[in-house]
């Protein structure tokens, strides 16, 4: 998928995109390449499927926000007023951004598209591969992406709690979850491929998730290319609505 292909399925999904946030989108083309012939954190095979396979596949979870979480979507796509910020993710004189931790972001995905799409809120982008997280603040940076922090850390280690988590397949659900122990309050968007119908049964009787907390969501639904067939958004419900 070359960019303009990918900017008119992000148009036909998110048509309130503006130019601003279209021109981050065309830069991360340039800069992933450049990043990644010094520092691997995208297959050498797969860096040309930068825009289908890992900006678009993270959008993904911005577009399940879409469908179903409707008041969310509409707080965190908006622009941001223009206040001075006194702490991450708070601007002064406003309520509280709403803030996502991205586990295991690597390269930052899917935290950096999703930086770019929803400017209201805030991510910290947590990888506990310190050449990686360069990456990750390197390209935030070119991409002037106020409303993005890194960690080089663990999520278990890592001070405070977020409203959201986000992350793209970094092990098994069910090992996955008790990294996210006392992290997060509204929810998890996780996402993965294949059949998990053992691993979600895994994850809610090793964490304890009362039943009817985890929904799946194809994403092929909403993206009908062929990369996309099995490949699925997991939402796990937190402790506050």
């Amino acid at each position: 998928m070359e960019y303009q292909e990918f900017e008119d399925t992000l148009l036909r999904l998110f048509p309130e995109t503006d130019t601003s946030r279209l021109k981050k989108f065309r830069m991360l083309g340039p800069l992933y390449r450049e990043w990644n012939s010094k520092i691997n954190v995208i297959s050498r095979k797969d860096i040309d499927n930068l825009y289908l396979h890992h900006v678009l596949h993270s959008l993904a979870i911005a577009e399940y926000i879409r469908l179903n979480m409707p008041g969310l979507y509409g707080s965190i796509s908006t622009l941001p007023e223009e206040k001075p910020v006194t702490e991450p993710g708070i601007t002064s004189g406003a309520s509280p951004a709403a803030t996502f931790l991205d586990i295991g972001t690597g390269g930052g995905f899917p935290g950096i598209p999703l930086a770019i799409l929803f400017p209201s809120a805030h991510f910290t982008l947590c990888d506990s591969i310190g050449k990686k997280v360069r990456v990750a603040s390197e390209i935030a940076g070119a991409c002037g992406l106020e409303n993005v922090t890194t960690a080089n850390a663990r999520a278990e280690v890592l001070p405070g709690q977020f409203d959201w988590i986000v992350s793209r397949a970094v092990t098994s659900l069910d090992k996955f979850m008790p990294w996210t122990r006392g992290k997060y309050r509204r929810g998890i968007f996780y996402l993965k491929g294949g059949d998990i119908s053992e691993e979600i049964a895994a994850a809610m009787g090793k964490s304890r998730l009362p039943s009817g907390t985890i929904h799946v969501w194809k994403i092929g639904e909403a993206i009908p290319d062929p990369y996309f067939e099995g490949k699925l958004v997991i939402f796990i419900e937190g402790n506050e609505k």
